[in-house]
């Protein structure tokens, strides 16, 4: 297996998190960001699923782009995407606690 098809792999789950966001975005009761978490009620279902949706829109696209480097070489690239990969997703969480959630909780 190339790094081309390594980066197609890691492009598919990319769009898979997009896909999940522009699913997010539309739907009618308030989506979980937690996994195995129960939803928390939210006054402002519509903006807070928008916010959760754009939030995994622009995770999908972040891990997209730091793939990237894994097409130039054959360097094991992973070793340096990783740690990338979990700064992002650390920042996700913290913009969903500190912004997200205390802006849309029912008070």
């Amino acid at each position: 297996m190339n790094m081309t098809d390594v980066f197609i792999i890691w492009g598919l789950f990319g769009v898979f998190f997009i896909g999940m966001g522009i699913v997010d975005c539309f739907a009618k009761k308030p989506v979980g960001f937690w996994a195995n978490c129960e939803t928390i009620a939210v006054e402002n279902v519509k903006s807070y699923n928008r916010s959760v949706g754009i939030l995994f829109c622009a995770y999908g696209i972040i891990f997209i782009l730091l793939g990237v480097p894994m097409l130039w070489t054959d360097f094991p690239w992973i070793l340096i995407v990783t740690p990338g990969i979990m700064l992002e997703s650390i920042a996700a969480m913290i913009v969903y606690t500190v912004v997200i959630e205390p802006k849309y909780r029912k008070k």
